[in-house]
C-alpha cells in the first residue's frame, strides 16, 4: 500500500519550509518512527517520520525546495522490503524481460529500480523506455545520481530541438573588446543558497523597518554597583543555586521594572487598537550558526533570579544544537538583545515585530567619568532602545531608560520594582 509524505503542521505562524536533506535514500527499508526528511522553517528544524514499517519508494521534492503544509514529499510502500533484497518473479519463463518490468510498474511498484547499475525511479524508465531512449546515457539529478522523471523530459527535450545547421567554415574568432571587464580570479567566487532561517530573518528586518515609525534612543549605566554585588555573591549564588549569576538576569529585572511603570512599550498595535499587555514575556536574542533566534522566557516577572539564569542557559545551549521547539520561540512581549558578549560598543537594534520596543545591551568598558567634581574610571554601558514611535513617544522611551539606569547602578531597587 503506497502511502503520501506529507508536509506536516509546523505550528502557529509557519505555513512554509524548505526540504533541508533525505536521511534515507529511496529503496531504503525504513521503520515507523524513523525520520526520512529534515524540514528547515524560520524558527526551528524539524524531522518528518516514516508512519509505519515499509520501503522509501520515491522522493518527490529534493533537496533546497521550497513545501507548504500538505504538500507530498515522498511516498512510502507499506509492509515491503528494500528493492535490492527482492527478487523479481516472472509470471512465465517464457514472458520477456521487458513484460515482467512492465507488469511491476503498472502495479504501483515504486522502488528504484537498478539495472546494470544505473538507478532510475520507475516512471522515469518507463518514460525512457516508450521513448526508445537508453536510460542509462541520461544524467541523473536525484539522490545518489538516480535519474527522475525531469531528467528525462529535458532529455526529450533536448533530443527535439533541431540541430544547428553545419558550417563549412569555423567561426570567426572575435578578440575581446578592450572596454568589456571581466575581475580578475572570478573563479574564486562562491554562491551559497541562503537557509530559510536567514531568508525569513530578511524578509522580517525589512518588514520592521518599513512598517514601524522606529527610533532610537541611548544612555548609559554604570556597572560598579552590580559588578560588585556579583563579586561578592556569586560564589555562593552558584553554590546554593546551582547556576552562575550573571547580567542577564539583572537586565530583565530592570526591564520589566520599566515595563511596567511604561506600559506602552510592552504593547502592539492591531490595526487602530493598541493592545496592552499585562504579563512580561522577555524574548532574549540567542545568536545560532544559522542565524539569530529569540527565545521567550514566559512570566519572566515570576521568575528569580536564578531561574532567570537558568533558562537562558538551557535556552541557548538548545539552540546551539538545534532542538528548540516553535514554544520557545512563539509570543513575546518585549526583547533584549546583548550585542556586547560579541564587543559591540553600540548599536541601533531592530524591532522584533510586532513588539514595539527592543533593549540593546552592549560592551562593558572603563571610561572616565565625573562623580563629586573629580574624574574617575568606571565600568560604563552604552544602552540603547529602539521603539515604535507610533505608539511610543521620545520622552517615555528616554524615561524607560532611565528607569533601566536607575534600577541597574542601584540594584537592591530590583527586589522591589523588577
Amino acid at each position: 500500500m503506497s502511502i503520501e509524505i506529507l508536509v506536516p503542521e509546523m505550528g502557529e505562524s509557519v505555513v512554509e519550509a524548505t526540504v533541508g536533506r533525505w536521511l534515507v535514500e529511496a529503496g531504503t527499508a525504513v521503520k515507523a518512527g524513523q525520520p526520512l526528511v529534515e524540514l528547515e522553517t524560520d524558527k526551528v528544524d524539524l524531522e518528518v517520520a516514516a508512519d509505519r514499517d515499509g520501503v522509501l519508494a520515491e522522493i518527490l521534492v529534493e533537496a533546497g525546495a521550497d513545501v507548504k503544509i500538505g504538500d507530498v514529499l515522498g511516498k512510502l510502500e507499506a509492509g515491503q522490503v528494500a528493492a535490492s533484497a527482492e527478487a523479481p518473479t516472472p509470471k512465465e519463463k517464457s514472458e520477456p524481460q521487458k513484460s515482467a518490468d512492465s507488469e511491476k510498474a503498472d502495479a504501483g511498484e515504486k522502488a528504484v529500480a537498478e539495472e546494470e547499475g544505473v538507478k532510475a525511479t520507475p516512471v522515469a524508465r518507463r518514460m525512457a523506455e516508450d521513448a526508445g531512449m537508453d536510460v542509462a546515457k541520461i544524467s541523473g539529478s536525484g539522490s545518489g545520481g538516480r535519474v527522475t522523471k525531469e531528467d528525462v523530459e529535458k532529455a526529450l527535450a533536448a533530443r527535439a530541438a533541431p540541430s544547428p545547421a553545419p558550417s563549412s567554415a569555423p567561426p570567426p574568432v572575435i578578440p575581446p573588446s578592450p572596454s568589456l571587464f571581466t575581475r580578475p580570479g572570478a573563479e574564486r567566487e562562491e554562491r551559497v543558497r541562503l537557509s530559510r532561517r536567514r531568508r525569513t530573518i530578511a524578509q522580517r528586518l525589512v518588514e520592521a523597518q518599513h512598517n514601524a515609525a522606529m527610533l532610537t534612543t541611548f544612555n548609559e549605566v554604570d556597572m560598579s554597583a552590580v559588578m560588585d554585588l556579583r563579586t561578592r555573591r556569586k560564589e555562593s549564588f552558584e553554590k546554593q543555586t546551582g547556576v552562575r549569576l550573571g547580567f542577564m538576569s539583572f537586565f530583565t529585572k530592570a526591564a520589566i521594572g520599566a515595563l511596567k511603570a511604561f506600559p506602552q512599550l510592552n504593547a502592539e498595535i492591531d490595526g487602530d487598537e493598541m493592545i496592552l499587555k499585562h504579563y512580561y514575556d522577555i524574548g532574549i536574542a540567542v545568536g545560532a550558526d544559522e542565524g539569530l533566534v529569540v527565545p521567550v522566557l514566559r512570566d519572566a516577572d515570576r521568575m528569580s533570579f536564578a531561574q532567570i539564569e537558568q533558562s537562558i542557559r538551557e535556552l541557548a545551549k538548545k539552540s546551539q544544537d538545534g532542538s528548540l521547539s516553535l514554544a520557545d520561540l512563539q509570543g513575546g512581549t518585549f526583547t533584549i538583545t546583548n550585542g556586547g558578549v560579541f564587543g559591540s560598543m553600540l548599536s541601533t537594534p531592530i524591532l522584533n515585530a510586532p513588539q514595539v520596543g527592543i533593549l540593546g545591551l552592549h560592551k562593558i568598558e572603563e571610561r572616565p567619568v565625573v562623580i563629586g567634581g573629580a574624574i574617575v574610571a568606571r565600568p560604563m554601558m552604552y544602552l540603547a532602545l529602539s521603539y515604535d514611535h507610533r505608539i511610543v513617544d521620545g520622552r517615555e522611551a528616554v524615561q524607560f531608560l532611565v528607569k533601566i539606569k536607575e534600577l541597574i547602578e542601584e540594584p537592591e531597587r530590583l527586589l522591589l520594582e523588577g
